[in-house]
């Protein structure tokens, strides 16, 4: 993929590591995988609002390995673009374990997609099918570790028989899974209310960090959340796609959020596209929908 090396680009500072991050008392704040949106220049206007980690997109990783066309469209960092955790789609540990050693030199931890609900996914056996496939899992968390020498970690749901998701959780941290992010719903939930209780269950069920994931929409929830599940931080995923200063504690887009994106989107050659969608986000809690359609 490219690699931009400006480490001065806006002014942006080195982050510091997630070791770092998990050594702080407070929660970790991070902001989620999500289709088309938590790309480069996304993740780099998150970030100078307190967002702590970020993750790319869901890569399918078969077609990153094999399509150089796809690693340049797919994977865009820079230096200052850390702690950052690439998510793949992958469903062999052959096929996830190569693609991780191609990210390697550029990220902090590889991800699996344990928890995509959509039926194209699950069809390929990709996301939420992992759920079902405790021992797959277990194998391909224990080679990617080992080959591309690099922390792996997973986001999963949650199953409707919660002794299930134990243990898939349980044989993931004994095959070395650096930490789990659980979104509280199973996989046929879409608005229904997030299951703290079973996020709580995760996390009295191993000794290794567990995130949060699912309607954190704004600062004080982090707390809240933590709690109430022992969670060690939280995962913001539309919450913070429709407002980017969030974790800095602004309840809707400030007016200088929106001035550093277009700094940020002039700066990286961004797409009127992909700006405007990323616009009309952050801008939905102060305009109308007669207004977003001028």
């Amino acid at each position: 993929g490219r690699y931009f090396t400006t480490s001065n680009l806006l002014g942006l500072l080195p982050s510091t590591t997630m070791d770092d991050l998990l050594a702080r008392s407070e929660p970790v704040k991070m902001c989620a995988p999500m289709v088309r949106y938590s790309k480069l220049p996304f993740r780099m206007l998150v970030r100078q609002y307190d967002c702590d980690v970020a993750f790319t997109p869901m890569i399918i990783a078969d077609s990153f390995v094999h399509s150089a066309k796809a690693r340049d469209n797919e994977f865009t960092t820079c230096e200052v673009d850390r702690p950052l955790v690439v998510q793949f789609a992958a469903k062999t540990a052959e096929e996830l374990s190569t693609a991780a050693q191609l990210v390697s030199p550029y990220c902090d931890a590889v991800d699996l997609n344990c928890g995509c609900p959509q039926r194209w996914a699950i069809k390929e056996c990709y996301g939420c099918y992992m759920l079902n496939q405790p021992e797959l899992v277990a194998d391909m968390v224990r080679q990617t570790k080992c080959n591309a020498n690099l922390p792996v970690t997973i986001k999963i749901r949650v199953s409707e028989d919660m002794r299930k998701t134990v243990d898939l959780v349980q044989r993931a941290e004994r095959a070395g899974v650096e930490w789990i992010t659980v979104h509280g719903r199973t996989v046929k939930q879409r608005a229904e209310p997030v299951d703290y209780d079973a996020i709580k269950t995760v996390v009295d069920s191993v000794s290794i960090p567990v995130f949060a994931n699912g309607d954190i929409t704004q600062l004080s929830h982090v707390d809240d959340v933590c709690s109430r599940t022992g969670a060690r931080g939280v995962m913001a995923a539309r919450g913070i796609l429709s407002n980017p200063a969030m974790f800095a504690g602004y309840s809707q887009t400030p007016l200088d959020c929106i001035q550093t994106w277009v700094d940020i989107a002039l700066s990286t050659g961004l797409s009127f596209s992909t700006f405007h969608h990323h616009l009309m986000y952050m801008l939905e809690k102060t305009h109308s929908k007669a207004g977003k359609l001028c």
